[in-house]
């Protein structure tokens, strides 16, 4: 079941052909460091297209990358370089963002500059279909009220929009209607622009979409996605111009990304209330933060804090430790058969369900808690056939698959803290202390540790610790 943002329902999913699913998401303007919301977008479409694969399906995942607007132009001359060394520099640091939170890369990503040629013949059809139209200062436009169906993703009348306009989006002398959007910008100078049958000039944002999507994918696919501030204007936009031009149906589902919020406010780089991957990074470790982003239903919104990481990172750790013991006893590897479990029956269920990798990453803990019985119950086959489970389920979520040791002693948050030697340190004064039977000794350096964010484990083979 998918829930679909046009027809506002859930619904099984029927790909066009047996077996295929081709998916467009909506990617970044490449003038700046990724922030969390493209983050979300970024896990969120990672995982949907891997279980989309899970279940059998060969999907063509296509994200495009804007290499050309005016943030981009104004950013370059800013810094004194070109364009194109100005976009490459952040693909390459976006593609760094994706890698390090364990998402795969897309099949394609198309860049707009690319795809000049597309534009114009999509927007020489919308104009003989006289859908669009040239201003007498250059600029090509979509005529909204010519497409009956505008508004119908995003559930708006156009005469409603329409009324008190002038005051919202302003009137230009240039426009037939105030919410009529540009489809080829006339060049101005000492900025980049391209031959066309209406002049020198580059393409208006919510054209590439529509070109693009249909070159890689065909005039009618799948999944369109993107992030939910895409819904309106840009999605409306590109089902009015892919649709007005083909008259065919531009994209059978649609899905958006719930948005991260930042006390109470979208995260966004016009607020100025963003936080880069990078920087959030530097902070938590990677897989923290995918859990974090997957630990909601795609379409909620996320209250974006270091509280609610630093949850996520006590959340996580939890199933590493389950792990961890395990991996004492025994090895744990991926066990396909893990899928006819009953916990593998739930989790395909939850992820059958819209994607719901809230309720899926339930039954992971479900299966942590099963192992630490299991352990303590000394029912040592049982507690290894519950590992392979949840790290098999965890696979597909591309979570716990780290080795444990490593993932529980990662820094949490940038308190100064200890440092892993400093902590080993007083493991061995711990010990030494214990040998010496000075048990006061070893419990206050227990506790000391516990004050500062560390935990320890005794076990046969030792004393392990992890931070909290």
């Amino acid at each position: 079941m998918l829930y679909d943002t046009l027809t506002a329902s859930k619904r099984r999913f029927v790909p066009m052909r047996a077996g295929r699913v081709g998916i467009y998401v909506c990617g970044m303007t490449v003038y700046d460091y990724c922030h969390m919301g493209h983050a979300r977008v970024m896990v969120g479409f990672d995982v949907i297209v891997r279980w989309l694969r899970q279940l059998g399906y060969e999907v063509n995942y296509v994200r495009n990358i804007t290499d050309i607007d005016d943030k981009i132009i104004n950013r370059a001359n800013e810094n004194g370089e070109t364009i194109s060394q100005l976009t490459e520099r952040f693909i390459q640091a976006m593609h760094a963002d994706e890698q390090k939170l364990g998402c795969a890369s897309p099949d394609a990503e198309p860049k707009a500059t690319l795809h000049i040629n597309a534009m114009q013949q999509m927007i020489q059809t919308l104009i003989d279909k006289n859908l669009a139209y040239q201003g007498a200062g250059g600029d090509v436009y979509y005529a909204v009220e010519r497409f009956a169906d505008y508004g119908k993703l995003s559930k708006r009348k156009l005469a409603q929009m329409q009324a008190g306009a002038s005051e919202r989006v302003g009137v230009s002398d240039d426009k037939q209607n105030p919410f009529d959007f540009v489809l080829w910008k006339s060049a101005k100078p000492s900025e980049p622009h391209w031959a066309s049958p209406w002049g020198a000039g580059r393409p208006g944002w919510h054209i590439e979409c529509s070109a693009m999507s249909t070159c890689c994918l065909g005039e009618t696919f799948d999944i369109h996605g993107g992030g939910h501030d895409l819904q309106f204007p840009h999605h409306e936009n590109e089902i009015a111009q892919s649709e007005g031009a083909t008259g065919k149906t531009y994209a059978n589902n649609w899905m958006h990304m719930g948005f991260i919020n930042i006390d109470g406010e979208k995260m966004s780089k016009s607020l100025g209330n963003f936080f880069t991957i990078g920087e959030v990074l530097e902070k938590f470790h990677p897989e923290t933060v995918r859990f974090f982003l997957l630990s909601s239903h795609y379409r909620s919104p996320v209250n974006f804090s270091d509280t609610a990481l630093k949850e996520s990172h006590t959340a996580l750790s939890r199933l590493y430790q389950s792990l961890k013991s395990a991996e004492a006893i025994g090895k744990v590897v991926i066990d396909n058969a893990a899928w006819a479990s009953q916990a593998g029956q739930a989790f395909i269920e939850a992820m059958n369900d819209d994607f719901n990798t809230a309720k899926a990453t339930s039954v992971l803990f479900g299966l942590a808690a099963s192992i630490n019985r299991a352990i303590k119950a000394e029912q040592t086959a049982e507690a290894l056939h519950l590992a392979c489970t949840l790290k098999t389920l965890a696979s597909v979520l591309n979570i716990a698959q780290a080795t444990p040791s490593e993932f529980l002693q990662a820094k949490i948050g940038n308190e100064a803290g200890l440092s892993d030697e400093q902590i080993e340190q007083k493991i061995t004064q711990r010990a030494t202390a214990k040998s010496q039977k000075n048990f006061a000794l070893a419990d206050s350096i227990r506790d000391e540790l516990k004050q500062l964010g560390v935990e320890l484990e005794d076990s046969r083979a030792g004393t392990s610790w992890r931070r909290i």
